[in-house]
């Protein structure tokens, strides 16, 4: 992954709005209490990926406890992520950018386009006052 390409720090997070399920949508700005940590992954279900989102999982009091959320985002669509979320017991929303495919992941600098997902990237967004 070029880092070079990745949000930079300083550089305001790029509004955006996604599904959770089929008829639910979670904007940037619903997520931003606190400080966000938008956990960009290329597929559910995958050993490496699906690992790190339990982790995250585990560490979500720890989190909470800096007034931090997190929310994960891939391309995947919303079955999958309930799916997931639901085998997994997720406590944080998965966010689907499935179609366009990859464009939130490509504001941020977190798309590889060769392979059609997103990179394995972890952003940190702090609201601005």
């Amino acid at each position: 992954m070029d880092v070079k390409r990745l949000l930079q720090p300083g550089v305001k997070a790029p509004e955006f709005s996604l599904h959770t399920t089929p008829d639910q949508s979670v904007s940037l700005r619903d997520l931003l209490g606190g400080p966000l940590v938008l956990v960009f992954y290329p597929a559910e279900w995958s050993p490496v990926c699906g690992d790190k989102l339990v982790l995250y999982n585990e560490l979500l009091q720890d989190f909470r406890q800096h007034r931090a959320s997190v929310a994960g985002i891939s391309v995947d669509g919303v079955w999958c992520h309930n799916a997931y979320s639901k085998d997994r017991k997720l406590r944080f929303p998965l966010l689907s950018d499935f179609e366009p495919k990859g464009e939130v992941a490509r504001s941020y600098g977190a798309y590889r386009a060769q392979d059609g997902v997103c990179e394995r990237a972890l952003l940190v967004s702090t609201p601005t006052v």
